[in-house]
């Protein structure tokens, strides 16, 4: 029974993943490509190169996914170096199918082109997050550089700057309007894939865990996501053993980040997640409990 149960899980992930990632590679080969847009991360910044140095984007793509892969093995370890393995190879090959194939979805439309590429890319992104798997791309880049030389920065503060820094560079080898549409495709894309993750939900969860690994989720919650937490002590009605529960804010992309560490830690930890209404006090993105007049 395990072994069915185990084997339909893999041909579920390989059926999501399959149409993640060729939801991800049309955007960009059929919508992104065509119109002259750019997007923040490795994909904008493929493309900038390619045009640059008269290469084919798909090749330059392939480079850094690999890239990327061995600077996971190398600093952050073997095993977050597997997570990202499938996707860094399966993904680009992918891309380079679909862009080989030609087939443009909307051409000389720079705004439906950038609406368009949000919406699909996208959903196709959160297929491949819903299925616990990473794209390789600036996500990872981000946990490098806050291991190594940001310790003080949260990943999502990160992953922000270099999608901004990609979109400027942007700015410069085309134009400010391309730019612009870049933030446009930008924010549709977040937006879609919270919407695979999370359905129309809040913009701020609260997260419950309780895990006999209260120490070191409690150390990544703080120190590497960047977010304030509270701990206090709980007993269990059937056991009657005395736990710790951390309870913390966060938005959805921190959320999932935050699930996938526990899962790599502690499979048998308890996690509930509640959407919130608002939230009022001192943090990144909650409201000002005082209002300014």
């Amino acid at each position: 029974m395990a072994a069915k149960i185990k084997s339909n899980k893999i041909l579920v992930d390989i059926l999501v993943l399959g149409t993640g990632c060729l939801m991800l590679a049309f955007a960009i080969a059929s919508i992104l490509k065509p119109n002259g847009l750019v997007t923040g991360g490795f994909t904008g910044l493929s493309i900038i190169l390619g045009y640059l140095f008269n290469i084919n984007y798909t090749f330059i793509y392939y480079g850094f996914s690999l890239s990327v892969m061995l600077a996971a093995f190398i600093f952050l370890g073997k095993k977050n170096a597997l997570k990202i393995l499938l996707i860094s190879v399966i993904f680009p090959m992918v891309l380079i199918a679909v862009d080989n194939a030609g087939v443009p979805f909307i051409e000389n439309d720079l705004f439906l082109g950038a609406i368009y590429f949000g919406v699909i890319g996208g959903l196709g992104a959160g297929l491949i997050f819903k299925r616990g798997f990473s794209t390789g791309g600036t996500d990872t880049v981000a946990q490098i550089l806050h291991k190594k030389i940001f310790p003080f920065i949260s990943l999502s503060q990160i992953i922000f700057a270099i999608d901004i820094f990609v979109i400027a560079f942007a700015a410069l080898v085309f134009d400010r309007n391309v730019a612009l549409y870049g933030i446009i495709s930008n924010y549709v894309f977040a937006k879609s894939t919270d919407l695979v993750l999370f359905g129309f939900g809040s913009k701020k969860l609260k997260v419950e865990i309780i895990s006999e690994y209260s120490e070191q989720i409690s150390d990544y919650i703080m120190n590497t996501i960047g977010r304030g937490l509270t701990i206090f002590d709980v007993t269990g009605g059937y056991s009657r053993d005395t736990k710790s529960k951390i309870l913390t804010i966060c938005s959805p992309r921190e959320t999932m980040l935050i699930k996938r560490f526990i899962a790599d830690i502690d499979e048998k930890a308890f996690v509930y997640v509640l959407p919130v209404v608002s939230v009022w006090g001192e943090g990144n993105g909650f409201d000002r409990l005082q209002e300014e007049s």
